[in-house]
């Protein structure tokens, strides 16, 4: 995809599965957001299967594969077990996240230069599926450039700095992780990586990294899922894709 190509917007579900299980039962079943997601113009839909089954469950990507149009982003650690359930399935695309069973949500990306000839070897199979691989990373460029050494064709840089200096109105330090986001963006592009970002996006602070023009997807949920409670998650969704696009319009026409 060049450069002028559309932004996408991959909505993750994973957290109406977390108010699912908060009850047990059936309802809201994360398949059905996935669908009006797709009706409100996503352009696919990311489910992290925990190793904990803390939210989506191994039934929801079932359902999900069969059910869905769109591209599933299939996020999951690197390990045996989630290995051949992608395997099973083969996503679209496999994104591989690190992940601790004590903490809330991701708190980082995966260090990737640590465990370069593991994680080779883990995402080969995949890879030879035909699976799109990504890694979950810091904008960082050792990461960068071992994920490139590795065979990933993605890379997603963790936005959750940047948010979170944002919310807590710390702005040079905001200031300071956008403007590594945007360099290690030009990077990881120079290299051939496709570039996506994601975590912590809100509609206060998706415009700046919308209009990198080396970005090609950003990956939002907990945020839409929230501010689905409110408007609905058609309208949460078409607001967050009215953000987007105006940003990379306004980017391309100041480069122009």
């Amino acid at each position: 995809m060049s450069d002028t190509g559309k932004l996408r917007l991959g909505v993750n579900i994973d957290h109406v599965a977390t108010v699912r299980n908060a009850r047990g039962g059936a309802y809201p079943d994360p398949v059905r957001a996935a669908k009006l997601a797709e009706e409100a113009g996503a352009d696919g839909i990311t489910a992290h299967l925990r190793e904990d089954r803390r939210h989506i469950s191994d039934a929801d990507i079932d359902g999900l594969m069969a059910a869905l149009k769109l591209p599933l982003n299939f996020e999951m650690a690197a390990t045996d077990e989630m290995q051949k359930i992608a395997l099973r399935h083969k996503p679209h695309a496999v994104c591989i996240v690190p992940e601790k069973r004590e903490e809330r949500t991701t708190e980082g990306g995966l260090e990737v230069a640590r465990e370069e000839n593991r994680l080779a070897h883990f995402i080969a199979p995949l890879r030879e599926a035909g699976c799109r691989v990504s890694i979950f990373i810091a904008a960082d460029r050792r990461q960068i450039e071992a994920a490139h050494r590795i065979g990933a064709e993605v890379i997603e840089l963790h936005t959750g700095a940047y948010c979170d200096a944002h919310a807590e109105g710390h702005f040079k330090e905001r200031d300071r992780e956008l403007e590594c986001l945007r360099d290690m963006s030009a990077f990881a592009h120079s290299l051939g990586l496709e570039v996506h970002a994601g975590h912590g996006l809100t509609y206060d602070t998706v415009k700046p990294i919308a209009a990198f023009p080396e970005v090609m997807e950003l990956n939002i949920g907990h945020f839409l899922i929230g501010e689905s409670i409110f408007r609905g998650l058609g309208p949460a969704i078409g607001e967050m894709r009215r953000l987007m696009d105006e940003a990379r319009s306004d980017a391309l026409r100041t480069a122009g």
